[in-house]
């Protein structure tokens, strides 16, 4: 009579699986997508990889092995994405949140703000992260897609921040009142240029949606736009932070310095590259 697979087996044959597949990170993937088959905890795969996994946990298992190597993101199998130690509601609707897009989160918090605007919000995880981690600290995330608000709205349900973050479907700032103003605007825009796209690796080329990658042309017209448009909402003092790419710092440098922009500061990532750029209104 045979019996059915351990956890241990049958990790070994998924590692393998995605090794041939040419997955990065075969191992760290498959134990990933092990547990979440298993409905366990990551931490907790260990205790139980030496019992057998019944055939409906090996289904499951399978069928997300299949899609990985199919190169699927892990957190659109799962569903979920750590970001800035918190997990969030992910789709292929949205932009997969980033590490590198910790260190603006980070940068930000360094000053105190009450009211915070992010443009193209997508999954919602700075802003979000950023009203979790300043309490009392209200704000609004604007994007044009609304799938992209709808997965914000649910983030917004899961972190428990119902009454201090508003998800608007919007064009940027077009569906704000002209006379709203923030200490804060933070965006993490689409900065790829055309030329580039075909360079991404298949999981974000073939599985994140183009119009958060890319705008179509040099990688520089949504900052062009944000900085035409960013200094009307923003108090005297306030502060104007957008990610970008790591070749694009002295570009939106000018563009910042052109729009009157003060305080202008490049802020590199763990990997010693370009990844914020920082400024803030004059005093009044």
């Amino acid at each position: 009579m045979m019996t059915d697979p351990t956890g241990s087996q049958l990790l070994a044959r998924g590692v393998q699986q995605l090794r041939d597949a040419g997955v990065p990170d075969p191992a760290i993937d498959a134990r990933k997508l092990f547990s979440h088959a298993l409905r366990i905890a990551p931490g907790r795969l260990t205790l139980v990889l030496p019992e057998p996994v019944d055939l409906e946990a090996q289904a499951v298992f399978a069928a997300l092995l299949q899609r990985r190597a199919g190169r699927e993101p892990v957190s659109h199998l799962t569903g979920t994405r750590m970001f800035y130690g918190r997990d969030f509601a992910v789709s292929r609707d949205i932009l997969d949140p980033r590490p590198e897009t910790e260190i603006l989160v980070e940068a930000a918090l360094r000053q105190r703000f009450a009211r915070v605007l992010d443009l193209g919000t997508g999954s919602g995880c700075i802003l979000l992260t950023l009203l979790a981690e300043m309490p009392g600290a209200t704000g609004i995330g604007t994007d044009i897609s609304d799938r992209a608000c709808a997965m914000a709205r649910k983030n917004v349900c899961t972190l428990g921040l119902l009454d201090r973050a508003e998800i608007l479907l919007s064009d940027w700032t077009h569906a704000l009142d002209a006379d709203q103003n923030f200490d804060l605007i933070v965006s993490n825009p689409p900065y790829i240029a055309l030329s580039e796209m075909a360079g991404l690796a298949p999981e974000v080329r073939e599985f994140e949606p183009h119009l958060a990658l890319t705008d179509g042309a040099d990688g520089l017209e949504a900052y062009r736009h944000i900085v035409a448009i960013a200094p009307a909402f923003l108090k005297p003092l306030g502060r104007l932070m957008v990610e970008i790419g790591p070749t694009q710092a002295r570009q939106v440098f000018g563009l910042f310095d052109q729009a009157g922009i003060e305080q202008i500061d490049v802020i590199k990532d763990m990997d010693g590259r370009d990844r914020v750029v920082s400024g803030a209104m004059p005093q009044a």
